[in-house]
């Protein structure tokens, strides 16, 4: 690679979703809508947990964290894809590129072992009912979320200081509308093979981790919901595993079909979809997901958090 050509620029160029002008103020109309209906279904929730005694179990206590990761996740890259839509000045600072990684990957990461942890809840009260209250202890679930959230922020930080611990870019011109790690490694002059490594070892470590922790879970589960012996048991009992299936197939399908796949196959505008589909769109429909099939949010959202503003 031609080194003389390379550069350490204070501020990066983001290209956005599309580069031609009749469909810019389309993507910002559409996007704005999406936004504010992310911050309100996920306070909604947020708030509905806090505010209602019967859902201080938890696996509300996991939703609402689930919902605050959301909130940050789409505050994080939202707002900037908005406002370069319309601006001409497209540019963010090194500063501000290196957080926007960082809070990135590290809400992002945090959201697939939340979902693991989730699905374990579910298991130990399908599967352990009578050990529910002791295995999923108050204690025991503060420590999983604190410790998600440190694991992943601690890995979001190494990609961090890979990337940007020694600049060295032949471009300022991100080919995304974020700060993305692949699209910055695309535009790397330095060798990558270090931060392809870490990428794959995080994509193993944490989320194939945590998706198999899923799926073993629903695996013991589904075992059980067969061994009962009624078929509307069964169903009542799968229906309330129904709203986290959804959301674990939308999350793991999008997060798995962008980084495990080898360099070859990624291509800018797929990999701009694809992530379209987890910042932005997953994070609208979590709260809506599990508002509509679960009778308690629901209920709590229609009728104590009006009885709460009076």
């Amino acid at each position: 690679m031609n080194h003389s050509n390379c550069t350490s620029p204070d501020r990066y160029i983001l290209l956005g979703l599309s580069e031609l002008p009749n469909l810019q103020v389309a993507y910002f109309l559409l996007f704005f809508v999406m936004y504010i209906l992310t911050l309100l279904g996920n306070f909604l929730i947020i708030l509905a947990v806090r505010i209602n005694p019967r859902l201080q179990t938890p696996m509300y206590y996991f939703l609402s964290n689930l919902s605050l990761v959301d909130f940050g996740f789409c505050s994080n890259i939202v707002p900037k894809m908005l406002v370069n839509t319309l601006s001409n000045d497209k540019s963010i600072s090194m500063i501000g590129c290196a957080v926007q990684m960082f809070a990135y990957i590290g809400q992002g990461e945090t959201e697939c072992v939340i979902l693991a942890i989730m699905a374990y809840d579910r298991f130990a009260a399908i599967c352990r009912p009578l050990h529910y209250n002791t295995i999923m202890n108050k204690k025991l679930c503060q420590f999983l979320v604190a410790s998600s959230w440190s694991v992943c922020l601690m890995n979001s930080a190494s990609h961090v200081i890979l990337m940007f611990g020694v600049r060295s870019f032949h471009s300022n011109k991100i080919r995304h509308f974020f700060c993305e790690v692949l699209p910055l490694l695309q535009i790397s002059c330095r060798d990558t093979s270090l931060n392809r490594t870490n990428v794959y070892i995080s994509a193993v470590a944490i989320v194939s981790f945590s998706f198999l922790l899923t799926l073993s879970s629903y695996v013991g589960i589904v075992s059980t919901i067969l061994k009962i012996r009624s078929s509307e048991g069964r169903r009542k009992t799968f229906s309330t595993c129904g709203s986290h299936l959804t959301v674990v197939t939308l999350y793991y399908g999008t997060i798995l079909f962008m980084y495990m796949r080898p360099p070859s196959s990624q291509s800018p505008e797929t990999d701009k979809a694809v992530c379209l589909l987890y910042t932005a769109i997953t994070p609208m429909l979590n709260p809506f997901v599990y508002s509509i099939r679960n009778k308690d949010v629901k209920g709590t959202i229609t009728k104590d958090f009006f009885r709460f503003l009076k």
